[in-house]
């Protein structure tokens, strides 16, 4: 009967005595200077940083994101006005990077859509 108490103790205290955790911030002026650490939610186990930059004609727009992530991947894309980049891991308080800012050089990947008639107009070109 000890035994089995002692297991049972013994699971509680592994399983329910430590929470992950990530920086937090939103920089909308392209900074994360104001960092905050933030306990996840069940179910997210990864921390990701985000840098996405904008440009709209001669304007251009840096957002910064922190935060706790269900799941993520580490990588790049082009979202048409801007770029995003993504750093993703799975440690404690392990995106204290910034990801860095999106690459302004081509990789060679093309983007297709369809018209109703043929799938074969590129959208844009990263």
């Amino acid at each position: 009967m000890d035994l089995q108490i002692s297991v049972f103790l013994l699971f509680v205290l592994f399983t329910a005595g430590h929470s992950f955790s990530c920086y937090e911030c939103m920089g909308l002026t392209g900074s994360c200077s104001d960092q905050k650490i933030k306990s996840c939610p069940s179910g997210f186990s990864k921390c990701m940083s985000s840098t996405t930059v904008t440009n709209v004609g001669e304007i251009s727009f840096k957002v910064k994101l922190k935060d706790c992530a269900p799941d993520c991947a580490s990588g790049s894309m082009n979202i048409g006005l801007g770029k995003m980049s993504f750093l993703c891991c799975n440690t404690d308080l392990c995106n204290v990077r910034d990801a860095p800012d999106p690459s302004n050089v081509a990789n060679g990947k093309k983007c297709y859509y369809c018209d109703g008639q043929s799938c074969s107009k590129k959208l844009f070109r990263e």
